[in-house]
């Protein structure tokens, strides 16, 4: 007689080879993309403990030669600490020292914007494998070689700059990679819920790289940095180790990435199939698809550009993402400014906002699932999001609880729409069903997408620095403004289109019929 199976034994054999499989890759991917992100955030809290001190220094010392950053760096240079200030080691100790900031910002964010455009491209021929560890590899350098300048004693900030920018290139192997690889291994049914959690990655590497960044910011800056690149370093060895880019590769079912509706002239553009199984317990169902070698071949640029929607939710990330980078760049400093928070303070309230976003991300997949539209979705969020903006204003310490509660909603609303558009929109734009098969369009695609949101990202910092000299409050205006912008470049093109549920989704361009199959064609460059 056979002993019965230990509860957790039972729980593992539950799951099919495929659910195994497909939450590996998820855990992977998640892992990969928390890191990229861990390593993007000490720039901003280093930038806030300097500007934070310089301020301490203006309110001790108001009238004397040390109220200005010259002062400043004057006093630091002359301390016997062991702390070495960023200020004197960039030679940034003059009053516009928040411009020359910006010039790190900038150089990283315009650098990424522009590389991105070409990382899908790279993405689409080469193996996802080799070409995440690589760039995983490479940012752990360039952040560390961040962080080594204060060993050294490096001064320049043209080295720090050009750090910057060879580190916003490297990052752009990051995204485009990612969503493909997670878009091979899951298909369309609960796509919006799975890839809202997954995409949590962005606010806890956030998250994670001020909690890291801001333990050594105060004694020794270079920690910072060093510590970040060894960890995003060390998960790209993992990656080379343990990626599976396609279910094919270890015999696993592919699932499928459309549905097949009876009246497939009126099908909604990003309608979810209502049929689908749950991902997470291995139900998918789909045959392993044959491809041709026609529709093997990777699509162009043009091509991808050419696929129904992709340039207005383009657009419209490039707004969305405006605002989310300008509070993840900008509102630490302006929590320790206006509201009188100390940096360290500043810096954990301002995790608050990274937090609402993960919960954004979630409920917007689960909403888009059970209602079939994106796009709505999207809209919607983008709505509330203004006022919710308009709101942040006011945030207090002596109203602990009301600022904590804005930060949280402020950031769903506004990394809901953000959070979607990049993950499940371009998944299923990168795989909808006028490409006839062709698998080989997410990198394309999903890079066309955040490269242009990554304009914004590089706008919104630059215009918050140019603009906050004269109020704050010019700042918020400028946010609620691309919000609104956003909203209004998703809608340029409105079909009302009944999904099988009933509801109503908004699509963003013309739709493209099955008899209007996207042509590929071989490149002669």
């Amino acid at each position: 007689m056979k002993a019965p199976l230990a509860p957790g034994i039972r729980l593992i054999t539950s799951f099919s080879r495929d659910s195994w499989y497909r939450g590996f890759i998820l855990f992977l991917t998640f892992l990969f993309y928390t890191a990229y992100h861990l390593s993007r955030k000490p720039i901003s809290i280093v930038k806030v403990s300097e500007t934070a001190a310089v301020l301490q220094t203006r309110s001790r010392t108001a009238g004397s030669a040390r109220s200005s950053p010259a002062g400043f760096c004057r006093a630091r240079s002359k301390s016997s600490s062991r702390y070495a200030s960023l200020f004197v080691t960039l030679n940034i100790c003059t009053d516009n020292y928040q411009t020359l900031f910006g010039v790190l910002d900038n150089s990283f964010l315009v650098a990424y914007a522009i590389g991105m455009f070409f990382s899908g491209i790279f993405g689409e021929r080469l193996s996802l494998r080799y070409y995440l560890s690589f760039g995983m590899v490479m940012s752990g350098l360039f952040t560390s070689l961040f962080g080594l300048g204060f060993y050294w004693n490096i001064h320049s900030l043209g080295y720090y700059a050009f750090v910057q920018i060879m580190n916003g290139l490297m990052q752009t192997t990051g995204w485009p990679a990612v969503v493909a690889c997670v878009g091979n291994w899951f298909g369309k049914g609960k796509r919006g819920f799975i890839m809202g959690v997954w995409n949590s990655h962005t606010s806890v590497g956030n998250i994670l790289g001020s909690l890291i960044a801001g333990a050594f910011v105060s004694s020794s800056w270079g920690l910072s940095f060093i510590v970040p690149g060894i960890i995003i370093a060390s998960t790209g060895v993992l990656c080379f180790f343990f990626l599976v880019e396609k279910p094919e590769d270890v015999n696993c079912t592919t699932p499928q990435h459309h549905s097949e509706p009876e009246n497939r002239e009126t099908e909604p553009l990003l309608q979810n199939s209502s049929s689908s199984e749950g991902l997470i317990n291995g139900a998918i169902s789909g045959e392993p698809q044959e491809v041709t070698e026609e529709h093997s071949k990777a699509i162009s640029f043009c091509g991808a550009l050419s696929i129904p929607g992709v340039v207005e939710f383009s657009l419209c990330l490039l707004f969305a993402k405006l605002v989310s980078y300008t509070f993840l760049y900008w509102l630490p400093l302006y929590i320790s400014n206006v509201a009188h928070f100390d940096a360290k303070e500043a810096g954990d309230m301002s995790t608050l906002f990274d937090v609402g976003g993960i919960l954004g991300g979630v409920i917007a997949g689960l909403i888009s699932d059970y209602t079939g539209g994106r796009a709505t979705t999207c809209c919607v969020m983008l709505i509330f999001a203004a006022p919710m903006v308009s709101a942040v204003q006011s945030v207090s310490p002596r109203s602990l609880a009301t600022t904590i509660g804005m930060l949280l909603v402020c950031g769903s609303l506004v990394n809901g729409p953000y959070a979607l558009i990049t993950t499940a929109v371009s998944a299923d734009l990168g795989t909808h069903e006028s490409l006839r098969g062709n698998s080989r369009a997410l990198s394309t695609v999903t890079a066309i997408i955040d490269g242009t949101g990554s304009i914004g990202a590089a706008l919104g910092p630059l215009f918050a620095g140019l603009i906050s000299p004269t109020g704050w409050n010019n700042v918020f205006y400028m946010l609620i403004s691309a919000d609104i912008l956003a909203c209004l470049v998703r809608n340029l093109k409105y079909n009302g289109l009944k999904s099988p549920g009933g509801g109503v989704e908004v699509a963003l361009a013309t739709y493209w019929k099955p008899s209007q199959p996207l042509e590929f064609k071989k490149s002669t460059t």
